[in-house]
């Protein structure tokens, strides 16, 4: 039985669990909560249900399945250096999304109903921080396939 289409389309959908709420949220959200909207619109639904799914499951399941496809693949795949380079960007971003991006935006959701003026700005803010972040994310995301589809040789 051939392992690696199973893990490559395992590890695809854990990846995309993992980084769509970080990259689309802050944008999905944008001012809704700091004016007291609570209701979320039909494309942030899905996302914020699965924002709130178990992130360290995710991770898990995403180094494991990893590792599986770099054992199914071999180590002579380590021995390009834009592979590396991109693995190593990839890496960064999922543990920016993991451990960085998600505990925010939990705690951008929290903050739902602005008591004062200094509640909502406070929002804001943090919103504005998190935006600054999924756009570097987007940006690792396009420099990753960017690498991938040069393949350069440094």
């Amino acid at each position: 039985m051939p392992w690696f289409p199973i893990l490559l389309v395992a590890h695809i959908m854990l990846a995309l669990s993992l980084l769509l709420p970080s990259l689309l949220l802050p944008f999905l959200l944008r001012g809704g909560y700091a004016d007291g909207n609570q209701r979320p619109g039909p494309l942030a639904a899905p996302l914020l249900r699965l924002q709130g799914t178990g992130s360290v499951v995710i991770a898990i399941g995403l180094a494991i399945t990893g590792a599986g496809l770099l054992a199914v693949l071999g180590p002579d795949l380590l021995r390009k250096p834009w592979l590396l380079a991109a693995l190593g960007i990839y890496a960064v971003n999922l543990l920016v999304a993991g451990l960085v991006s998600r505990p925010n935006l939990r705690r951008l959701l929290g903050m739902r109903e602005p008591r004062t003026p200094a509640d909502a700005e406070a929002w804001r803010r943090g919103a504005r921080r998190q935006r600054l972040l999924a756009y570097a994310m987007a940006l690792a995301t396009g420099v990753i396939g960017f690498l991938m589809s040069t393949k350069p040789e440094f």
